[in-house]
C-alpha cells in the first residue's frame, strides 16, 4: 500500500526529518526495549536512523529494514556499514517475512502515512513471535510540531487552499491522542501502552529550516513547491517573519512531541 509521503531525494529528507528521526531513535529502542539475541525489524526505515542506532547494540543477531520507496532503500543500502542489517523495498500492509520470524518490531515515523495503519500493526503483530513486541512512534503533527505548525497556521492566513491540507496534516492517522493504543489493542497486542516522546530541532538560521521545505520535500514541501510564484513569494516572507519573530535571523529551537506505543503478541 503506497505511503502519502513525498520524497523528492535522500539527502533532503535528511535535513527536513532525518537528523531528527536520530534523536527520536534512542527513545523509542528504550520504550521498545531489546535483549541479546533479538531478531528486530525496522518498519518504514526511511535513510536508516532507527536500523543504525539498533546496530550500536552489540547483542543483536539480526536487524532487517524495509521502506516503501526505493530512493530510501537505496540511500539506507549505501549507507549501511552492518552485516547484520539487510533492507529492502517492501510494503508494510505486506510484509515478505513468515510468521513469527522477529523478536521485535519497530516502526520510526512511518505509520501516519500508512492509509490503512492498522493493516501495517497487523503484520508486524504477524512477523513477531508471540510474546514479542512490537512499537511504534508517529509526531504529534496537531499538539507537537511547533515548528511546522508555524508554517500551516501562517500558511492559512495567506491561502484558503491551504485549509484542507493543514487539516490533512494535523489529523493523519493515529495522531489522535489514544489513536494508536487502540489501534494496537485491535489488532490483538495485549499489554498496550502509549506514552509521548520530546525532543528539540534546533535549527542554525531560517534557510536551516526552510531550505528542505522550499526544495519540495514532505508533505509541506510538495504544498510550497506548487504555489504560484506571488503567492510562494508572500508565504516565504511571512514565515521568515514568524520565525524570526522580530528577532534578527539566526538560531532557534522548537520542542516536538511524538505518540509512542507499544503491545506485545499474544
Amino acid at each position: 500500500m503506497p505511503s502519502s509521503f513525498h520524497v523528492e531525494s535522500a539527502d533532503g529528507y535528511e535535513r527536513l526529518m532525518g537528523r531528527w528521526s536520530r534523536k527520536l531513535a534512542p527513545m523509542l529502542i528504550d520504550f521498545a526495549g531489546l535483549a541479546d539475541g533479538d531478531r528486530v525489524l525496522d518498519v518504514g526505515c526511511g535513510t536508516g536512523s532507527l536500523a543504525f542506532t539498533l546496530a550500536q547494540t552489540s547483542g543483536l543477531r539480526e536487524i532487517a529494514a524495509i521502506d516503501y520507496s526505493p530512493v530510501f532503500v537505496e540511500a539506507a543500502k549505501r549507507a549501511n556499514t552492518d552485516p547484520r542489517i539487510s533492507i529492502q523495498q517492501a510494503d508494510a500492509c505486506a510484509m515478505p517475512f513468515e510468521d513469527d520470524r522477529f523478536d521485535r518490531a519497530m516502526s520510526l515515523l512511518m505509520l501516519h502515512f500508512v492509509p490503512e495503519a492498522g493493516k501495517a500493526v497487523a503484520e508486524m503483530a504477524r512477523v513477531v513471535r508471540p510474546g514479542g513486541v512490537v512499537a511504534a512512534a508517529v509526531w504529534d503533527h496537531y499538539g507537537g510540531m511547533s515548528n511546522m505548525r508555524m508554517l500551516w497556521d501562517t500558511a492559512v492566513m495567506l491561502d484558503g487552499d491551504a485549509l484542507p491540507l493543514r487539516r490533512r496534516y494535523c489529523f493523519q492517522p493515529m495522531m489522535r491522542p489514544g489513536e494508536m493504543k487502540q489501534t494496537f489493542i485491535a489488532q490483538g497486542l495485549s499489554d498496550v501502552e502509549e506514552t509521548s516522546l520530546l525532543v528539540r530541532m534546533d535549527y542554525l538560521s531560517f534557510d536551516d529550516y526552510w531550505q528542505p521545505i522550499a526544495a519540495g520535500e514532505g508533505p509541506l514541501g510538495r504544498y510550497v513547491a506548487g504555489l504560484e510564484p506571488d503567492k510562494k513569494k508572500a508565504v516565504d516572507a511571512a514565515i521568515r517573519a514568524a520565525y524570526e519573530a522580530g528577532e534578527p535571523d539566526g538560531p532557534r529551537s522548537f520542542a516536538s512531541v511524538a505518540w509512542a506505543c507499544r503491545g506485545r503478541v499474544a
